[in-house]
């Protein structure tokens, strides 16, 4: 199961995080835990934020992939399910 990940950094997290030496160990870390098909690193609403596309083996997976930007960042983050083009000619095929 393909899933967006939108992760907003809390600001004071972040600034401690990169303060401490900790932004990139975290980022590299978590990173090469979820090993994302895509990876965008922007500045959203004046907070640091990113958005990783991962797939998932299933719902069950979901707390190890949004835990690590909570206890490391204090980040807000939401789950977006998603598809490819191919998965939508597959989707749209199975309509009829």
């Amino acid at each position: 199961m393909r899933l967006m990940l939108l992760v907003e950094i809390d600001t004071d997290a972040g600034n401690r995080a990169i303060e401490e030496h900790r932004m990139e160990k975290v980022m590299e870390e978590v990173l090469g835990q979820l090993r994302p098909e895509a990876a965008y690193f922007y500045p959203r609403g004046g907070k640091r934020a990113l958005t990783l596309v991962v797939d998932a083996a299933d719902d069950a997976s979901i707390p190890s992939l949004v835990e690590p930007f909570w206890l490391h960042l204090n980040a807000n983050v939401e789950v977006i399910p998603c598809m490819n083009a191919e998965d939508l000619r597959t989707g749209l095929g199975r309509l009829v």
